[in-house]
């Protein structure tokens, strides 16, 4: 009788849990189950955190890149890392370092994980689209960038690197209309006007190309000079770009 029962209940409910007992989850089941900050919170227990010892060696990795001793500050700067892995400020320093040292590989990581901690911190995003677009990757770069600008519609580095991802897609509308943006955001800042000039000069509209130039010519009267377009390439210009802007140096 009650193997009668016990099928019949069976047939009922089958359609909905089955006849076998749950199967138990494993142990990586349920870490999948759990938030990010809370499993970050049982793999480093804040009586790890050390936030005093972390800021002590983020001055101590600040002072040393200032110095161009890159070597120790990011060794410096891994050590903030380390000490307060929540600290999100941390993974942009020490990835916008790597990036200054030439590792964008290593910069594209550090700033990621910064990026998984917050996914809308506007720093990090701004330093991983530069990483992207220095590296060569235009597609990561814009994608980036566009979050960081959809985030804050004032965001002018997002805008300006916008438009040097666009000038060489290229999406030259795209590019023209981001750099004006940079400008209005940044109208005392030379790198936007250069930036526009180009865009312009793609778009073969010589007018244009003169007065956005002029524009960063009476703010910085160095673009006159060649030797002064080197230090684009910090800005983001990639060598082609800078050659284009030589071009339109030679117009004045």
């Amino acid at each position: 009788m009650r193997l009668a029962i016990a099928y019949s209940l069976c047939v009922l409910t089958g359609n909905l849990w089955g006849c076998s007992p749950p199967a138990s989850p494993t142990p990586f089941q349920l870490a999948l189950a759990l938030a990010p900050s809370l499993q970050e919170s049982l793999t480093y227990p804040g009586f790890l955190v050390d936030a005093r010892g972390a800021a002590a060696y983020r001055q101590q990795g600040l002072v040393a890149r200032q110095q161009a001793d890159f070597e120790t500050a990011i060794a410096a700067l891994k050590t903030a890392v380390a000490l307060d892995p929540g600290h999100v400020p941390s993974y942009v320093l020490l990835g916008w370092t790597q990036h200054l040292a030439g590792d964008r590989d290593a910069a594209i990581v550090a700033l990621n994980q910064g990026l998984t901690r917050d996914p809308e911190h506007i720093p990090a995003l701004n330093a991983l689209g530069i990483a992207y677009l220095v590296k060569g990757d235009l597609e990561a770069a814009i994608a980036t960038h566009t979050q960081a600008k959809n985030l804050n519609s004032e965001n002018e580095i997002a805008y300006y690197n916008l438009s040097l991802a666009y000038q060489r897609l290229p999406d030259i509308a795209a590019a023209i209309e981001h750099a004006n943006r940079a400008t209005e955001l940044e109208p005392y800042n030379p790198h936007p006007w250069v930036a526009l000039a180009l865009a312009h000069w793609s778009n073969q509209d010589l007018d244009a190309t003169q007065a956005a130039y002029q524009q960063a010519l009476q703010l910085d009267g160095r673009y006159y000079d060649a030797d002064h377009l080197e230090h684009l390439l910090r800005a983001g210009f990639s060598t082609e770009q800078i050659e284009q802007v030589d071009e339109i140096r030679t117009q004045f």
